[in-house]
């Protein structure tokens, strides 16, 4: 009787955890994030802040709008342009009778998604798990470029790609030094 019992309460737990995982999973076992992801033109990833607040289970986008807010005052402060990463854009809302109207949305880069999972209610499970998905999304997209580094045949390349990867680097370091108010370079 007691193996009947623990069973029904396996399955009684494993049924809530499946309910849980609703927001996070779908049939076709994409996240979440990856679910309301959207490519532009340019085959670039976005998101956009609308879509992120409902996945990240706020009641209301007016709640929303501080994470974003401190989402971009992080992105500054790290020496990146906020504007590259936070696009805004007007979307538009079913308002009934076919009718639509436009509403206020932020087009949103993969490092803005990431900034906004790191400042959202940490509360929230499923914030946990967006934090968890950026982090390992932009692991695999290392793990790609240095793919991409080893495939190139000469040194040359090597050399060249390199010297690109630490231009972009020392580029978003001389902003961070210009935003922190450096005005010469110290020896």
């Amino acid at each position: 009787m007691k193996s009947v019992s623990v069973k029904i309460a396996h399955a009684d737990i494993k049924i809530r955890n499946e309910n849980k995982m609703e927001n996070q999973l779908s049939n076709s076992g994409q996240t979440v994030f990856e679910q309301i992801k959207k490519l532009d033109e340019n085959k670039n990833e976005y998101w956009t802040a609308r879509d992120l607040s409902k996945a990240l289970e706020y009641s209301e986008y007016r709640h929303f709008k501080p994470v974003i807010d401190r989402a971009k005052e992080a992105c500054s402060n790290s020496g990146y342009k906020v504007s590259n990463h936070f696009e805004d854009i007007l979307g538009m809302v079913s308002i009934g009778s076919g009718a639509e109207r436009k509403i206020d949305d932020v087009k949103l880069s993969r490092y803005a998604s990431y900034l906004i999972v790191q400042n959202a209610d940490p509360g929230k499970e499923i914030v946990a798990l967006g934090q968890t998905y950026f982090a390992v999304q932009t692991h695999l997209q290392e793990i790609q470029q240095m793919e991409t580094f080893r495939q190139l045949k000469t040194e040359e390349d090597k050399r060249l790609f390199l010297r690109k990867e630490m231009a972009e680097h020392n580029r978003h370091l001389a902003e961070a030094a210009k935003g922190a108010g450096v005005i010469e370079p110290i020896d």
